[in-house]
């Protein structure tokens, strides 16, 4: 990858990893340092890596930093723990932040790829690759997750 290369991927990719992290983590430092950390590696192996593949490589790299971070901070969620109950909104509908709040509820691993596939757009083998789960675990942790959010938010009805 050339220099100009770099600049062009930090161009196009470094505010959608943002995002992704950020709705992960609810941390604006911690996300922004993330993704400071995720295009200092790529530099670091920019003579490895060809800029078609750099986007998925970004993505894994912050994706794997988050993970360690979680870890180390012991926050990771067990799956058994979320809740399911309904949010009750007090007359204020703003769908967006509906389920935003509910997202912040769900595991880690749910979320994530509930991100990637729904907020970013990316395929299933896409998310196999920066998330390292199966393609068929994607998709099961998408629909759990899925369901999830339907459960928490209950009839639309009652949201808006």
């Amino acid at each position: 990858m050339t220099p100009q290369e770099f600049n062009r991927a930090v161009d196009e990719y470094s505010d959608r990893i943002y995002r992704f992290i950020l709705k992960n983590l609810g941390d604006e430092e911690r996300a922004r340092d993330i993704v400071q950390d995720s295009f200092e590696k790529l530099w670091i192996n920019v003579t490895e890596i060809e800029y078609p593949k750099a986007k998925s490589w970004l993505f894994s790299a912050s994706y794997n930093n988050m993970i360690d971070i979680i870890r180390k901070e012991k926050k990771l969620v067990i799956a058994d723990e979320y809740t399911t109950e309904p949010f009750h909104y007090d007359g204020y509908s703003d769908l967006n932040e509906v389920l935003h709040r509910c997202l912040l509820n769900l595991p880690d691993n749910w979320k994530s790829v509930l991100l990637l596939r729904d907020y970013e757009g990316y395929s299933y083998a896409e998310i196999s690759e920066i998330t390292g789960q199966t393609e068929p675990q994607v998709k099961i942790n998408i629909y759990r997750g899925r369901m999830a959010l339907r459960k928490m938010i209950g009839k639309i009805e009652m949201v808006v």
